[in-house]
């Protein structure tokens, strides 16, 4: 597993305030997780790649959608498991009816010799800052505090 990873939080304003896009992750280990499950798109840095062109390319592999937009350097964190989180902000909009994840295969049922094909992203969905808090993994909520930090000042 990759100890570097690099992703982008993408926001929009509505009338109701600021929202945040969150994605859920495929396979059977998430299925019925939801609550502190739900992550920003996201993966492993390449060695010689540059953190942004990760978290784009990462965004368009488990989304289907090239994000519009130039991403701006919002912050770095340590996840609860070691892994260094470089995380990109930026305001845009996406359709969460229309993302198509890419897929990877696992031997599910565990040790039964049956390899599946499991979509990496399962589900996206735009949620308020209060209502992201409670879904994001918890060593990512530090990322919703940087963009409050970030979008007053």
């Amino acid at each position: 597993m990759a100890q570097f990873s690099a992703g982008i939080l993408l926001y929009r304003f509505r009338p109701g305030g600021l929202e945040v896009l969150l994605a859920h992750p495929g396979g059977p280990f998430w299925r019925n997780r939801d609550v502190g499950a739900w992550m920003i798109p996201k993966g492993g840095v390449e060695p010689d790649e540059a953190p942004l062109a990760c978290a784009l390319r990462e965004f368009e592999e488990e989304l289907g959608i090239r994000p519009a937009g130039d991403p701006r350097f919002l912050c770095r964190i340590r996840q609860a498991g070691g892994k260094t989180v470089e995380a990109f902000a930026l305001e845009g909009d996406l359709d969460t009816r229309a993302i198509v994840s890419n897929l990877f295969t696992i031997e599910y049922p565990p040790k039964s010799g049956a390899f599946r094909e499991f979509p990496e992203i399962d589900a996206a969905a735009w949620f308020t800052i209060a209502e992201a808090r409670a879904r994001i993994l918890a060593s990512q909520r530090p990322l919703l505090d940087a963009l409050e930090a970030d979008l007053a000042g």
